[in-house]
């Protein structure tokens, strides 16, 4: 900055002994200089938008270098000619490098440089991004001097010249000096911020740039929401979500407000908001209702990739809008060959997150099987995974598909991955092994080896322990009261088939409570005891759901815990589940005691009920 105004002072008391643009060797001083600059100074006003109107009509490059050495243009008609001359060689494909060679154009660029402190805040802004498209270096002396003069004037410039100086070196994706000053002067007079646009536009583009005008942005977007139209709260919410910031009081305001708009939303508007808000893992019952009833007429005139795109966004939320499934449903066997597999297949797994059934299960499932037909070894590892283990929830896997998971092949081509998407992968990988053996009674095989059976979860127990949800910590302490005591259940239990069960307990025929670990378990890979149960007897285990377990709609489990119930069940447990919405609400741990004894007394019950209806029908 000093050696900015150094150079000013010395333009100023040098200006009368150098020559102006055009002029011959010899330096104009004295008389001939004071007679010029008058006449220069008195240049009639209609003369000036004669130049300016012109420059703006001219259609070629050398018309405009033409008009620059015709006239001694002031240096705001040089920034005028430069800009048009930008203009002209975008437009028409221009030579740049042949146009910086033509004398008429480095005479431009002279005036400009001479008299750069007279040009209009306007043009200069303008020439920051008009220069390089002419081909001058960022780093040149020609750019140099007109950031500096930027630089000079920042303090001074209106705040939505800042805004635009802003969005205009964003878009630039400038290195240099110029950025982060303009951010600063932002975050200092980020109250003058009125109008919504401009919130907005800093939000979009420069908001990552700066956590704290991020900040201070989302202070002003808060204020401002109910100003906001559908457009301007997509690109918030967009902009919220790219950057990762779950600004939980701005998401409800933008819910709010956009539950007042009364008119239908634009299509964009109604995707990027589902994407927004499950990139956020934002749920507002109203608003997802809204928008998947909005969406749903309009689904036909989606493309598959948006299709995807929402499908996803719903199972990430784990929102079902059973109307809305049924139609990308339809959509998919509308569109089948328009569909990549790729994009056949994440529709899939949205489907089994949300455990979703189509009531046309028969010809969708068909019209899946016959796309996968010989694309398996196509698709990435982690997606066929991902789609035979989605096969599983849904109760569709055919005997092809699970060997191509469970044969020692598919397996080496994870050993060796330690990412989390590996280790996820694995674990489904659990998850079909215990579909083939339980649920699938023709299949003969390739299973999981046994080594790969045990242990999913034990590495990582003590880890995470003292990260334990309120409803795993109460249910441990209500669990010994209720079940006998700690040498009569056994808790934290890993099974083969991949699930995790809180806790389980062997009950007499008589419903008396017998140690545990004196019997034989072949639901774990290494059993402490080795006799058989006692007739009669019967395995129950507690099985707790959290709060992400169910759809964001009710108390219906996702495909993930529906899939372990059955499994469960299948491999002759009886299960006493725990729901978060019921546990929660006792305070006491003698309620929850109780509550426990009576989840157990009411699972043995079932099951005695059932074996009755079962004598009955035989």
């Amino acid at each position: 900055m000093a050696a900015h105004l150094v150079r000013r002072c010395c333009q100023r008391l040098l200006l009368p002994a150098l020559p102006g643009p055009g002029a011959g060797p010899a330096l104009r001083t004295g008389p001939a200089r004071a007679a010029e600059e008058p006449r220069a100074r008195a240049r009639p006003e209609g003369e000036e938008q004669q130049l300016r109107e012109l420059i703006r009509a001219a259609g070629s490059a050398q018309e405009l270098l033409q008009l620059g050495r015709g006239a001694a243009l002031s240096s705001n008609l040089a920034a005028l000619a430069l800009a048009r001359l930008a203009r002209l060689s975008t437009e028409q494909r221009l030579d740049t490098e042949s146009l910086r060679g033509d004398p008429r154009f480095q005479q431009l660029l002279g005036t400009l440089d001479a008299q750069i402190s007279q040009v209009w805040n306007s043009s200069l802004l303008q020439l920051l991004r008009v220069l390089p498209a002419l081909g001058l270096a960022r780093g040149g002396r020609q750019v140099r001097s007109v950031e500096q003069e930027v630089l000079w004037r920042l303090r001074r410039l209106p705040l939505r010249r800042l805004v635009q100086l802003a969005e205009q070196l964003a878009g630039q994706g400038a290195p240099g000096p110029l950025l982060p000053e303009v951010l600063r002067k932002l975050e200092l007079r980020w109250t003058e911020l009125e109008g919504a646009r401009a919130v907005v536009t800093l939000m979009a583009k420069v908001g990552h740039l700066s956590p704290a005008l991020m900040e201070r942005l989302e202070d002003k977007a808060l204020e401002l929401a109910e100003q906001f139209d559908p457009d301007e709260l997509r690109r918030v919410a967009l902009a919220l979500a790219l950057q990762q910031r779950r600004c939980v009081p701005l998401l409800r305001a933008l819910s709010y407000h956009l539950l007042q708009k009364p008119a239908e939303l634009p299509l964009p508007v109604l995707t990027d908001l589902l994407f927004a808000f499950s990139k956020l893992s934002f749920q507002q019952p109203q608003v997802l209702h809204r928008l998947a009833l909005e969406l749903q007429p309009q689904l036909g005139s989606l493309s598959p990739a948006q299709v995807l795109r929402c499908a996803r966004s719903f199972g990430s939320l784990r929102w079902l809008s059973r109307p809305l499934a049924e139609a990308m449903a339809q959509y998919c066997m509308d569109n089948s060959q328009s569909l990549t597999i790729t994009q056949l297949c994440g529709i899939l797994v949205s489907f089994a997150r949300l455990n979703f059934q189509p009531s046309s299960s028969e010809e969708f499932f068909s019209m899946i099987h016959e796309r996968l037909q010989g694309q398996e070894q196509q698709l990435d590892v982690h997606l066929l995974a991902d789609v035979v283990w989605s096969l599983c929830v849904l109760q569709q896997p055919r005997a092809a598909h699970l060997c191509q998971v469970l044969c020692p092949e598919f397996q080496a081509r994870l050993r060796g991955d330690s990412s989390p998407r590996a280790q996820s992968s694995w674990l489904k990988l659990l998850h079909i092994n215990a579909t083939a053996r339980l649920e699938v009674p023709g299949y003969e095989g390739p299973f999981l080896p046994p080594e790969l059976l045990g242990g999913h979860g034990d590495k990582d127990r003590d880890k995470d322990k003292d990260k334990a949800t309120p409803l795993q910590r109460w249910l441990r302490e209500a669990l010994p009261g209720a079940l006998g005591g700690p040498d009569l259940i056994r808790c934290n239990v890993s099974t083969v088939y991949g699930w995790d069960i809180d806790a389980e307990a062997v009950l007499d025929s008589d419903n008396k409570p017998l140690p545990v670990r004196d019997y034989s378990a072949p639901h774990l890979s290494h059993s402490e005891g080795t006799k058989p149960l006692p007739p009669g007897a019967r395995r129950v285990a507690v099985l707790r759901w959290e709060l992400p377990q169910f759809s964001s709609r009710g108390r219906e489990l996702l495909g993930r815990g529906s899939m372990a119930r059955r499994h469960l069940r299948a491999a002759g447990f009886l299960l006493a589940e725990v729901p978060h919405y019921e546990f929660l609400e006792l305070k006491l741990e003698r309620q929850r005691v109780a509550y426990l004894k009576d989840k157990v007394a009411k699972a043995l019950a079932s099951d005695t009920a059932g074996d009755t209806q079962g004598d009955t029908a035989t």
